[in-house]
């Protein structure tokens, strides 16, 4: 008789883990390398693999969580493509990418937490509207997709502010400061390319959406989260 594959083994799901975190900060080491080294073919290859090894990681949680942040950080790994190429064209479809990762990030916190808390949206819809006013006026035909996606970020900053208080407890503190530094980056990359450049913009935008993508995968509990 066929047995029924049981639970990862502790020591084997702990390895993985290791491992993944591991892949991830030596991408991010490899990828600065390539970047001050001027290796750009390397650099484009390098770029998406940060994602991919937090999504190991979350590949090894249990909760209801794990599929909606595992689908936001694959889709994000595409835009992480899209938008280091450097190609204008390139641009509008990276946007989108992100966008749709957030939106697989809003699914995952609002079904965890389904209460509206309607008063936590207030902060960042008064944040996204400050960068929009700064930087829509100066974005031309890119003001519509870019109004867009900062109404998705807005959202995802919210919905990941309503976990804090439940039941995945000081889990969704992590959440909601990856959302708030993700939308600190893309801030961050409006300003440069829309309003003013400014030196070493391109370093601090990748090390807040990497912490930023750190911090919503430790966001995710290891198993569902009683409510």
């Amino acid at each position: 008789m066929g047995q029924t594959a049981g639970p990862m083994p502790a020591a084997s799901r702990l390895e993985r883990e290791v491992l993944a975190w591991s892949f991830f900060v030596a991408s991010i080491a490899a990828f600065f390398v390539a970047y001050l080294t001027g290796h750009d073919t390397l650099r484009l290859l390098l770029k998406p693999l940060p994602a991919w090894s937090l999504a190991a990681w979350v590949a090894t949680r249990r909760s209801g969580l794990a599929r909606p942040v595992l689908a936001g950080l694959l889709i994000g790994s595409l835009g992480d493509l899209f938008l280091e190429t450097g190609n204008p064209s390139h641009f509008v479809p990276g946007l989108l990418a992100f966008l749709f990762g957030h939106l697989a990030y809003i699914f995952g916190f609002a079904r965890e937490a389904p209460a509206l808390a309607p008063l936590r949206a207030l902060p960042f819809l008064g944040m996204v509207s400050l960068v929009m006013a700064i930087t829509l006026p100066k974005a031309g035909p890119l003001a519509v997709p870019i109004g867009a996606y900062g109404v998705v970020i807005a959202v995802m900053m919210w919905r990941a502010a309503a976990r804090v208080g439940g039941p995945a407890g000081a889990l969704a503190w992590a959440g909601l400061l990856g959302a708030t530094s993700f939308a600190f980056s893309d801030s961050m990359i409006a300003v440069n390319r829309f309003v003013q450049p400014f030196d070493g913009a391109r370093p601090l935008i990748l090390v807040t959406y990497w912490g930023a993508q750190a911090l919503v995968a430790l966001s995710v509990p290891r198993e569902q989260v009683a409510r």
